[in-house]
């Protein structure tokens, strides 16, 4: 008879079988980190981004950002920024792959990157940007189904799917995101279509 736990340890053992480095790896314009506890029922690093910022404010993110001239590869900019939005020390990251490139609303070309950390990690929110830190069991991402969204912008209004996850709504960049580790990583599709309505 399995336990839960011993269940979703098999779903990170799933993970780090399936996920990779590309060999030729190109350069983005920003990079995030997808980092995920090292335990039984792993779970997922978001952040929810302070209300006071010019982009994206109160949005659920990942740790991440833009590069920098300095920053030699993908992985260092996904790392720099973990370390400068929340404290995670880079060397405890255990580097599992990458997940395809995404296109962010603002043209940005982002690479998700995906790692491990110790379940006891010391995490602190930087204020300026950060207004909390909070996490999503891989599980229930492979459970849950998504629940539309209305997202009023602009340019009209649009229903996107989403995840709700501690009274918090994860959608858009993020969310497409989280779909696509459950896809290549755990080989399940999720639906995640968008509507537009006029």
């Amino acid at each position: 008879m399995h336990s839960e736990p011993a269940a979703a340890s098999s779903l990170l053992a799933r993970l780090e079988s399936q996920l990779r480095f590309a060999k030729h790896r190109t350069m983005a314009d920003a990079a995030v980190l997808l980092a995920m506890t090292d335990e039984d029922d792993p779970q997922i690093l978001l952040s929810k981004r302070a209300v006071h910022l010019n982009q994206h404010a109160g949005e659920v993110s990942f740790p991440g950002g833009k590069r920098d001239p300095s920053d030699t590869s993908n992985i260092a900019v996904a790392l720099r920024e973990a370390w400068e939005e929340t404290a995670l020390d880079p060397f405890s990251v255990r580097l599992l792959g990458e997940l395809p490139t995404q296109k962010a609303r603002s043209g940005l070309r982002v690479k998700p990157i995906v790692g491990v950390i110790p379940r006891d990690a010391v995490l602190v929110a930087q204020p300026d940007e950060i207004e909390k830190l909070f996490f999503v069991r891989l599980s229930f991402l492979l459970n849950e189904k998504p629940t539309q969204y209305r997202v009023q912008m602009k340019a009209g209004a649009f229903v996107v799917p989403s995840f709700q996850v501690e009274n918090e709504v994860v959608w858009g960049l993020t969310g497409r995101i989280l779909v696509d580790l459950v896809r290549y990583g755990l080989g399940k599709k999720i639906d995640w279509p968008i509507f537009y309505v006029k």
